[in-house]
């Protein structure tokens, strides 16, 4: 797809300026960040059944939420902190999701603690460094691979809720761990 800058880029980002904006100066931009991957572990979590056009707008009132992202802050949150979040129009209203959220920041401290960072442990997945795959279409794109099933396994046995397969290959597109910019798009040509 030829955006009206006549760049090149993955159809999914479609022309919507966030969409845009998100294809351009994050997807698929190697993260080394703990806040931000426990950023991305929920907002991928929340989108499960729902698309990312749906969350993405929602990101800055998940943010306002959930402290900032801070995992710390967020493993104390309590029942009074989940009634006010099924209260928040600004997020997803799904207990399940909102609870996940909550369990996963305790589990991720737990994972921070026993490994030293969260971003150590899940770039473990692909060898420490991004997988980089020429995808001709979206069609050459899979839901999930051999990395997230174990990935998804992993986080699973930690007791990580809302990280099925193809959560975690969306959070590995997401945080760079696999470069899946189709062959046209311009960030593609960038990133190799």
């Amino acid at each position: 797809m030829i955006g009206s800058d006549g760049r090149a880029r993955c159809a999914w980002a479609g022309s919507d300026p966030a969409m845009v904006a998100y294809h351009d100066e994050e997807w698929g931009r190697p993260v080394h960040d703990d806040r931000v991957l426990f950023e991305f572990l929920t907002l991928e979590g929340a989108q499960a059944g729902l698309s990312w056009s749906t969350i993405l707008p929602k990101r800055e009132a998940y943010r306002r939420a959930f402290a900032g992202f801070d995992p710390a802050k967020v493993a104390r949150f309590g029942a009074a902190q989940v009634r006010e979040l099924m209260a928040d129009a600004g997020i997803v209203r799904n207990r399940l999701k909102i609870e996940s959220t909550i369990s996963n920041a305790r589990a991720f401290l737990l994972v921070q603690e026993a490994l030293g960072s969260f971003d150590r442990y899940v770039w473990q997945f692909v060898g420490g460094a991004p997988l980089h795959r020429v995808r001709r279409t979206m069609r050459d794109i899979p839901a999930r691979t051999r990395q997230s099933d174990a990935m998804s396994d992993d986080l699973r046995e930690r007791g990580f809720r809302f990280v099925g397969s193809t959560i975690c290959y969306a959070i590995m597109q997401a945080c760079g761990l696999v470069d899946d910019h189709l062959a046209r798009c311009f960030r593609a040509q960038r990133s190799r």
